[in-house]
């Protein structure tokens, strides 16, 4: 926990630094939550195929859920959406002719159900 998923249009593969996304993003959401980094846990899934707006060609987007424990105040999770959003921007190349829809949703895991189990493997 926290767990994000995000969705992007196929069309900003190299526009879309995934890497560098994932590596500032995990910081602030520690941040924001007051959780550790080590169990952020980031996963892209590139969308081939979406049907944006009106079906315009020159669209594409990036949505990023956020699930986070329960427990969190509405303006917390405000803060951590507007933060995700700034980072999401900043690791996004403009892609001449295409406009692209960034969005981003805080989910609540409810804290009495969710379970977690760790293994370490000796080296």
């Amino acid at each position: 926990m926290p767990h994000i998923v995000v969705e992007y249009s196929d069309t900003l593969t190299d526009a879309f630094d995934r890497p560098g996304f994932g590596a500032a993003l995990h910081p602030v959401i520690a941040k924001t939550v007051d959780t550790a980094v080590a169990g952020c846990k980031t996963r892209f899934r590139r969308v081939e195929e979406a049907h944006l707006a009106d079906g315009a060609q020159d669209l594409a987007m990036i949505h990023i859920e956020v699930s986070i424990l329960s427990g969190r105040d509405a303006a917390t999770k405000r803060e951590l959406s507007a933060a995700v959003l700034e980072v999401a921007r900043a690791h996004v190349a403009p892609v001449p002719g295409l406009t692209v829809h960034t969005t981003v949703d805080v989910r609540d895991l409810d804290r009495d159900c969710y379970e977690k189990h760790e293994v370490v493997h000796p080296a």
